[in-house]
């Protein structure tokens, strides 16, 4: 009763008699980072569609939020966030589709597999109370690490920080040792050898400035995970019908200009990895095959308990 109280009062002082609505949206990553910047001109957008009615102020570097992004939005402790979709999987099965191994490998992939997905995210984001406007994907995930990366066996024995469960059966069952951790722990963890390896994409090696920390980055294109922007629902009912047809506009062009952005991006996040001295190197026949029988394995595993919906998303996308 005192979180849906408090949800209450935040509307309430949100509101004035124009029908005037200032939110917050919380950003995970820095202000440089891709998608905060996306996130950044989609309140801008969305300001611009209303005349100012609604006036989005993005915090970056997770000011708002420290835990987990869906509850965060669940109970109305922030109005909006972006987030990493797989990391929020524990909330709905079907948000780990994005971080399957090689079941998209290329971004062209990568989008009609988010379309076909996305009133299953969306249905999956309404159990959490919160309405998903709009995701983009991240460059394609690789694989940072000391040594180069040619074989099977080169993965033995490696600590590996993943981000979530599918990629920390795929690295385990690689013979490497995944270790979670959250992202802000990750570079420290590098320097202390907690871990020696990270599955990520070239922008959050960017961003990171692993160079100070790893040698090599093996472009393995583990996949093409989602990053979303989502709504608390109670805030998305308070809006009128043109305000909300505006941020849906916003959306929809955010999300088409970012998923043509990304590969703009993958290119300046690899130029910046070799100009500080990383060696980027594509992944060898002899490794993708038999990183492929892993995937494999990982997907059987994944679809075995999976619902009829996420059936039905992989039927549509191998035809």
């Amino acid at each position: 009763m005192l979180k849906k109280g408090l949800l209450l009062t935040a509307l309430a002082g949100a509101l004035v008699a124009s029908s005037n609505i200032k939110m917050d949206l919380n950003a995970k990553y820095s202000a440089s980072n891709f998608h905060t910047k996306g996130a950044v001109q989609y309140a801008s957008l969305v300001k611009d569609y209303t005349n100012g009615s609604v006036d989005i102020r993005v915090h970056a570097g997770s000011a708002l939020i420290k835990g987990n992004p869906l509850k965060a939005v669940k109970d109305g402790t922030v109005a909006m966030t972006d987030m990493f979709i797989p990391f929020t999987s524990g909330g709905g099965k079907v948000f780990g589709i994005s971080a399957l191994p090689f079941i998209a490998t290329s971004y062209e992939d990568a989008y009609k597999l988010y379309q076909l997905s996305k009133k299953s995210y969306e249905k999956t984001a309404k159990k959490w109370n919160q309405k998903l406007l709009y995701s983009v994907t991240w460059p394609a995930s690789g694989f940072y690490s000391q040594k180069p990366m040619t074989s099977i066996s080169d993965f033995k024995g490696v600590k590996t920080r993943t981000y979530d469960k599918n990629t920390a059966t795929f690295v385990n069952g690689a013979g490497g040792n995944a270790v979670a951790l959250p992202w802000g722990e990750v570079y420290s963890s590098l320097r202390t050898g907690m871990v020696d390896s990270v599955i990520t994409s070239s922008s959050s090696g960017k961003d990171g400035k692993f160079w100070e920390v790893l040698k090599n980055y093996t472009k393995i294109n583990y996949g093409y995970p989602l990053q979303a922007v989502t709504i608390n629902l109670d805030y998305w009912n308070s809006l009128d019908k043109t305000q909300q047809k505006a941020m849906l506009k916003a959306a929809k062009e955010i999300e088409e200009s970012q998923w043509k952005a990304v590969i703009v991006e993958e290119q300046t996040s690899l130029d910046e990895l070799r100009k500080n001295g990383m060696t980027i190197t594509e992944v060898t026949p002899e490794l993708k095959k038999e990183l492929d029988a892993i995937a494999l394995e990982v997907l059987t595993k994944y679809l075995q308990d999976a619902n009829k919906d996420i059936k039905n998303i992989f039927e549509e996308y191998r035809k």
